[in-house]
């Protein structure tokens, strides 16, 4: 099986149960923060190459829900060095396998790439649908307090 540098946000539960969904297919799973890695526009542009900018961009970002930052609105090199400065910015999970990359988790995608296994999902008891973005919660925002626009 492969082993997969999974970049996260610690803590949100969709990550957690992408990473237990790839552990039971037999995959070997590196976590690592996506919010504190060194990312330059160089390293991360390969994650996102072939989609719009828009698709680039983590939805539930406060920069984004506000109105600060409209990803339709940018072009390739400033949405990067927008995410290189707030990584709260970056759509995730990123996932790496040797030299290939790819973000966000559509389990069939994955599947496809490394596979998955078609019982493997209800085995873990996780639906596709939990598989997506992570909820963003008030309560999360006030307890955290960081500067991080995300």
């Amino acid at each position: 099986m492969a082993t997969v540098n999974f970049y996260e946000k610690p803590g949100c539960i969709n990550n957690t149960r992408q990473k237990a969904l790839l552990q039971a297919s037999g995959h070997r799973v590196i976590a690592h923060n996506l919010l504190l890695e060194p990312w330059t526009p160089e390293r991360l542009y390969p994650f996102f190459e072939g989609l719009a900018v828009a698709q680039w961009f983590n939805t539930t970002a406060r920069a984004i829900t506000t109105g600060l930052v409209v990803p339709e609105q940018l072009d390739a090199e400033i949405a990067l060095d927008l995410m290189v400065l707030d990584p709260g910015l970056i759509r995730r999970p990123l996932l790496q396998v040797g030299n290939q990359r790819q973000v966000g988790f559509d389990p069939d995608a994955i599947d496809r790439w490394i596979g998955l296994g078609a019982t493997i999902l209800g085995a873990t008891g996780i639906s596709p649908t939990d598989l997506t973005l992570c909820p963003k919660t008030a309560a999360r925002s006030l307890v955290t307090g960081g500067a991080s626009l995300a």
